[in-house]
Parts: structure tokens; sequence; C-alpha cells
């Protein structure tokens, strides 16, 4: 499997301008086409809303959305313009109410080999961009690259797998897989595995014999939880490794105890400081 279509779903200026750029320069070195989706949302809580104003309120509300897709739209022509001429992409804009918005990103993520996406946590980002995350990942079944906020993106050449054993994990490993064989080095890192597990006396070996039978040059490493949280491990070892991409499985746990309790996928999205590929 290649990656030969490319996604990015924007909701305002600032988004193109941190997401369009790494976007593009991906799909040029993949020869890979680039949709593109200005998305502007209705963000109305009729439910909050005077009686009788409930029109007014949905009129206003859905100027503004338009408006935004408008803006974001105008945004991203000007930066895929601007980009390499061999670049092949396409721009449309499309407006939802926030509810409505995990339906339409999970139609477009269907038909994607990867999202790219910028981090949805972060200063003027809210809920909706968690929600287009969350339903690519879950209804849309795509695999999602999520930037951080500061990234020169590009093919990698280091990349560190976080390797829990999940089904989660497993996928998102098998979904990279053109990314892993392009790398001069992918390292399985393994923090603290189960001492009665089915792969207690090789911990990741399985999974380094099969990347190295599909050409991956991989090896394992073993760490231990020395740090309270495992994303805190593994950011320390992507660091450590000079990585610039990280592979993990996303949600482990249902969303709703991960809204709640946190989790290591937030945790990691949140502290990320290269590129993160997710799958679920």
């Amino acid at each position: 499997m290649a990656y030969k279509s490319l996604t990015t779903i924007i909701s305002s200026p600032d988004e193109a301008r941190s997401a369009l750029p790494s976007a593009a320069h991906l799909a040029v070195a993949l020869d890979a086409h680039l949709d593109v989706l200005a998305l502007g949302i209705d963000r109305t809580q009729l439910g909050y809303s005077y009686l009788g104003s409930g029109a007014v309120l949905m009129q206003v509300a859905m100027e503004r959305a338009e408006q935004d897709a408008r803006e974001s739209e105008t945004a991203a022509k000007a930066l895929l313009s601007a980009e390499a001429v061999d670049l092949r992409w396409s721009l449309e804009s499309a407006v939802a109410q926030v509810g409505a918005v995990g339906e339409l990103v999970a139609q477009r993520a269907r038909f994607a080999d990867l999202l790219v996406l910028p981090r949805p946590y972060g200063k003027g980002r809210g809920g909706e961009a968690e929600a287009v995350l969350e339903s690519a990942l879950f209804e849309g079944q795509a695999p999602v690259l999520v930037l951080p906020d500061s990234a020169d993106v590009k093919l990698p050449e280091r990349v560190v797998i976080g390797w829990n054993q999940s089904r989660e994990a497993m996928v998102a490993v098998r979904r990279a897989l053109p990314f892993l064989k392009r790398a001069g080095l992918v390292n399985i890192a393994v923090i603290d595995p189960p001492q009665h597990g089915p792969e207690r006396s090789d911990p990741g070996g399985m999974l380094c014999q099969m990347l190295v039978r599909h050409g991956v040059k991989a090896e394992v490493s073993v760490l231990a939880r020395s740090m309270p949280r495992i994303s805190d491990v593994l950011n320390r070892h992507v660091r450590d490794m000079n990585a610039d991409l990280l592979v993990m499985g996303a949600y482990g746990h249902s969303r709703f105890r991960e809204a709640i309790l946190g989790g290591a996928t937030r945790n990691m999205l949140e502290q990320a400081e290269v590129p993160v590929l997710m799958a679920h």
C-alpha cells in the first residue's frame, strides 16, 4: 500500500497556515494527491435561546459559518497556489452544524489513505478540532498524521513505534508501513512489558521480525517506566532517538473514559514535538 490520497481539513486561516505547507510537501514527496476541505462550523446552541429567537440565531450562525469557510478557503487557495507546480490538489468548502461535523469528516476520511491534521489542542482551538480527529479515527477508520504547532514535516528518517501489543498499536503499525519502509531506522519502544504476556521472553520481537520481512530496518528498545506517564517516557525516548515521527495506537480506552480521566492519546498530542501517526 502507498499513500496516494492525502486529506487535510481546516476550519480557520490559522489552521491552513499551520497544516497546509506540511501536507503539500508530503503530497509532493509521496507523489500523492492532496484534498483540502475548508470547513465552516455552525456552533449554535439553540437549547439556550429565548423562545422565538431560534430562527434568527440559526441564520446569524449559518452566515458566520459560511464566512469562516470562505476565509479558510481563500487562505488555503493562496497557500496551495504558492507551492510546487507539481503538487496535485483540490479544494472545496462546506458548512456543518457542530453536531454533524463527525459525519462529514468520516465521509471524507473513508476515501483517504492518510489524513494530515493540525494538533487539536492549543490556543484558539475548540472542541470541534478534537471531534474532527476522533471522527477520522473512529468512524472514518483512517490513519491520521497529527502535526505539532511548529513542524517542518518531511519524509521520516528515524521513527519510533510506541508498542504495547494492543490491537490499536498493530493497526497503526500496518497503516504506517509506507513511512516505515522508507525510514533509515525504526525503533520499537516497549515500556514495562508484562511479565506474563505472550511476548514476555522477547518483547517486541515478533513485531520486529514482521517489519524486517517487509524490508524495514527495525530494532527494539525495552524501556522502564521511570516517569509518571507513558507519554512522558515516549516523548523522552523520541528526543533521545532524534526521531522525526512517532507511531502509536489511539484511544486504547473508551473516548468517554479518556475524556474524564485523561489518557496516553491526549497526553501525547498535547506534548509531542514531532508528528504523530495514529490509528484506531
